[in-house]
């Protein structure tokens, strides 16, 4: 969700157009329209809500206006919604925050080809033509796992410094400059965990398409065991992005908890679709008789998942397989700007 904000009129008709084209939710006061008018007693509230519930957040005034609106809810660029000023004759885009992660500059860029201005972009990596190496992960939908690491690897991109680069997946287009396939100090490994780490600083990356298969023992929550074998395997919960598991637990409150507080798919199938997945499983009796399948958490992550990496693993009345859905990675054809 995109939410504009104008306080003139001349602001009003240009947000109007923003909110059709982008598209996104039109706010101004009751004294320009009673239609659009803020669901807030003030704008330090409207903003507190829209930090709460928004992507990006557009204020079609002065800088100044936005920046004093939204001080007081900044946190960091990882978690905070793109913030864009646009003046309101349009001339200028102004991404204020999140400019990579949050997709700010990408939004500014949208703005100022809607009213024929320019985008105003002033993030270091975009004004020298280096590597954005959080862009990257944004766009290719991996998880950034080290902040301080990211932060040091735009660092000596932009300083001249070699940062290395290996992935366990085939990565198409050409090598961005900057980045080695050679011995460097400090360089980005991409692979299905954060284990491996063979520079002296690695930023790891680890795609978003893990899928965790879960067996528990009813009326057990499952969520300390599951966080422990992510701690041990070093998988980052941020890539996880759906629990699968058998039908019997479909209603199982632990389970429907745990990927509910953490925004993830379910998925849940019959004894006899597990049954019938290829492959060699851990078998347990027990398991078998109770369910009526030999393994749930190992076929259920290749069922739903694809790939397993992390074979069953078993403690305190849960078991937790992980499997990797299909990557497809890419350089861009042009530096990341």
């Amino acid at each position: 969700m995109i939410a504009l904000i104008a306080f003139t009129r001349r602001g009003c008709a240009l947000g109007r157009r923003l909110a059709e084209k982008l598209p996104g939710t039109l706010y101004t006061t009751a004294r320009l329209s009673e239609k659009e008018r803020l669901p807030a007693a003030d704008l330090a509230e409207w903003t507190a809500a829209r930090f709460l519930d928004s992507e990006a957040l557009v204020f079609i005034s002065a800088a100044g206006i936005a920046v004093r609106a939204i001080a007081p809810f900044v946190k960091d660029k990882f978690t905070d919604p793109a913030v864009v000023s646009v003046d309101e004759a349009g001339h200028f885009a102004v991404p204020l925050l999140s400019g990579h992660v949050g997709g700010g500059n990408d939004l500014a860029r949208r703005i100022a080809a809607l009213t024929g201005g320019q985008a105003a972009i002033s993030t270091a990596t975009d004004v020298n033509g280096r590597f954005a190496v959080d862009l990257w992960a944004k766009a290719q939908n991996l998880h950034l796992v080290e902040r301080a690491a990211a932060k040091a690897v735009s660092a000596a991109l932009l300083e001249g410094t070699p940062v290395g680069s290996w992935s366990q997946y085939p990565v198409a287009g050409t090598l961005p400059r900057g980045l080695t396939t050679e011995k460097a100090e400090i360089g980005i490994v991409v692979a299905d965990t954060a284990k491996a780490s063979p520079y002296e600083t690695t930023l790891h990356l680890v795609p978003k398409a893990v899928t965790l298969g879960i067996g528990c023992r009813r009326g057990i929550d499952p969520a300390p065991r599951i966080l422990e074998v992510l701690a041990e395997a070093a998988i980052p919960l941020g890539a996880v992005k759906a629990l699968a598991s058998i039908d019997l637990k479909r209603e199982e409150p632990g389970l429907l908890a745990f990927a509910q507080a953490h925004g993830l798919e379910t998925h849940f199938y019959s004894a006899q679709e597990l049954s019938q997945e290829p492959g060699d499983f851990p078998a347990s009796a027990l398991v078998s008789q109770v369910t009526g399948v030999d393994n749930v958490c190992q076929r259920a992550a290749q069922r739903a998942g694809g790939r397993v990496f992390l074979p069953k693993t078993s403690g305190g009345g849960v078991t937790v397989a992980a499997a990797m859905g299909s990557v497809l990675l890419s350089f861009p054809t042009e530096e990341l700007l």
